[in-house]
Order: C-alpha cells, then structure tokens, then sequence
C-alpha cells in the first residue's frame, strides 16, 4: 500500500488531532465509506472527527457516535454563487470555516475537483486523496492513494488509507447509528400500513437513480404477486417521494396490492425499516449497500454496472444478473443502450423468484 509523502515522513507514527472525512455524495457512497471513519476512531480515539457530507445525506450520520460533527455542504444553494451575491457570500463563508477548523489531516474520498479543492481550502498539512482522483483533483493532495485494480470494490479502495495511516489491522465495519427514536417510528410506519408483525417481512424497493438500473415495473409487480402466494409473507414498497410514480406502477400491476410507505420515511428511518427485513430486494442503489451494512438477506438485481465494484460488499451470493457481454456498460439512460436494455428486461421473474428461495433457505 504504496503512498509515501513527498517528505517520506511516515503518516502511520503521527497523532493527528483535527481530521476531516470528505465523502459528500452519493447515499452509497457515503456507506461505503463508513468503514475508514470506523478505522479512524478506532486509531485516534481522542480526535475530532468531522465529516462533510451533502446536506441532503446528513441526517444518515446525525449524531452519530464516532463523528465529532458534520460540516454540511448545500450543493444547490452554492449552484448560484455565480448569480447571486448572497450564495458567493456564504460560499466564502464556508471556506472560511474549513480553513479556521485548523484540520491536520483530510482525507477526500470523492475524488473530484470540488472535494479536492474542499481539502486545499483547509490548508491542513496533510491531505490524501487517490491519485487517479478525477477532474485533476490530484494536485491539491499531499499524499496519494495508489490506483486499484478495475474489479477493486469501493470499500477496499477507500480502506487504502488504512495503511497509510497505520490501521490496516482494524476490521472493516459498517457502524450504523440507528436510534430508538428511528427504530420505534420505523414500527409505528409499518404497524399504519397494516403489516402484520407476524409475517415475513420482504421490503421491495423500485427506483435507482440511474434509469438503466431499474427492472421493469411490471417485473416486480410479478414478482409481489408471486411472493404474496406465501401467507406468511409480506410485502412492502419503499422508496422516496420523487418515485411515488414509479412504484404507483408497480402496485398497478400487482394482483395482491403490497403495503405502501413510499416517501414517507427519513434516511434514518428508511434505515430502521431496512433493518427489520427479512429480506430486500432492491437494485444496485443506496438501498442494497444499507441492506448489505445492516447484514440483511438481500437480492440485488443488477445490469449496467459490475458488482464487484459497487455491489453489496462482501455480498456476493446477493446479486442477481444475466451474464451478458454488454454488461456493464455503466450507461445511465435508456437512450444510450443499443440492446433493448436486455440486462434487467430479460431478467426473468422467475430467475429472481428462485434467487429469492435460495437466500430465504
């Protein structure tokens, strides 16, 4: 685990005090690198902690217990610090903030020229990032992380920084702060939607954020009808409120309608529900790496990007895919795909229905 500075100092003897995790985006992402903040406070356990994050995904990590605070990152309201004096104004304000934080040690996950730039504004001495960080964000680094091999997962491409910072030895772990709060309100949403506590309980989840992602909203309503045939099961819809149309879809064509709580849950809750499954079937998604962390019984239906990069991590027996020569392809619009979007199409009901049987045996 080359990443040597350009001083040879050794990072791994070094106490740092005031440490900055910068992972802003996307949801999964954010969980794939939960491991290093647990590595972090295993090996520094008096430090400050502080992670930014996009205020969109900050409520997954509020209050939890080995983060010191969250530095939040408005995305749209810094969108319009071009036209509008009063967004550059809070935007200098924000990198004020960084930079008076007195950070001794960043570490940018991100790897893009915004989170780059972020590190840079702290002035800390030391700042790691990986050195084939996009968009030339590899020149405001002071330490890079050496470029993994294509199939490396996310997870272990992150914990690169383990050895760097001399915590290799500390096991990978996803530390989830669910709250009874969350958890309590997670039984009160699923005892209003009349799921009976009794029953197995299978949480379907429709979206993605990529449109190729998605298995057809009809294949998953044969798949609920096909699940409901089993009494003791029982079926519900999660999802957020800009995919109450898409799974609107897929409850109209469903023989037996599932429980619905499709946009009506926090990221924390989402969480607590997720953990009380008995098994999710979701796609590649924000979704299955909160599943995968929670250690649920899992189908992730995948096409157009490769599991062993982004898949549920140490889930293998999880995913479910045809073995198809355009796939991945990492195309994020239908429009761009010349075969008919046959990844996730021609992804059977009853190939999944069999997959499911083989995780519930």
């Amino acid at each position: 685990m080359s990443g040597a500075s350009p001083r040879g100092d050794n990072l791994a003897e070094r106490a740092f005090e005031r440490i900055l995790l910068i992972k802003p985006s996307s949801l999964g992402d954010v969980i794939h690198a939960l491991p290093v903040l647990h590595g972090l406070r295993t090996r520094y356990p008096a430090a400050r902690i502080d992670w930014l994050i996009a205020t969109a995904h900050a409520a997954l990590l509020e209050g939890h217990p080995e983060l010191t605070g969250l530095v939040r990152f408005d995305r749209d309201r810094y969108a319009r610090l071009w036209r509008s004096p009063r967004a550059a104004s809070q935007f200098c304000g924000f990198l004020r903030d960084l930079r008076h934080a007195q950070y001794d040690l960043v570490i940018d996950l991100q790897g893009l020229f915004r989170s780059g730039f972020f590190a840079r504004a702290t002035a800390a001495p030391v700042r790691i990032g990986f050195r084939d960080a996009r968009e030339g964000a590899a020149c405001f680094y002071t330490h890079h992380l050496p470029v993994d091999l294509p199939d490396t997962h996310a997870v272990d491409r992150n914990y690169r920084v383990a050895g760097l910072l001399g915590f290799a030895d500390v096991p990978i772990a996803f530390p989830l702060a669910l709250s009874e709060t969350d958890e309590a309100e997670a039984g009160r949403l699923l005892a209003a939607a009349g799921v009976n506590a009794a029953r197995k309980l299978v949480v379907l989840v429709p979206g993605a954020r990529w449109e190729t992602k998605r298995w057809p909203t009809a294949h998953f309503a044969g798949l609920i009808d096909a699940l409901a045939q089993d009494e003791r099961v029982q079926c519900v819809l999660l999802g957020g409120p800009g995919e109450a149309a898409l799974c609107a879809e897929v409850v109209a064509g469903c023989r037996t309608a599932p429980a619905q709580l499709v946009g009506r849950t926090t990221l924390p809750q989402l969480a607590a529900l997720l953990a009380r499954a008995d098994l999710v079937v979701c796609h590649d998604s924000a979704a299955a790496h909160l599943a995968a962390a929670l250690d649920r019984p899992l189908i992730c239906l995948t096409g157009p990007t490769n599991p062993s990069r982004t898949g549920p991590y140490r889930h293998p027996e999880a995913v479910v895919r045809l073995p198809l020569d355009c796939s991945p392809c990492y195309y994020r619009r239908l429009s761009q795909c010349g075969f008919g979007h046959r990844c996730l199409r021609e992804l059977s009901v009853d190939l999944v229905v069999e997959a499911v049987r083989r995780v519930r045996a």
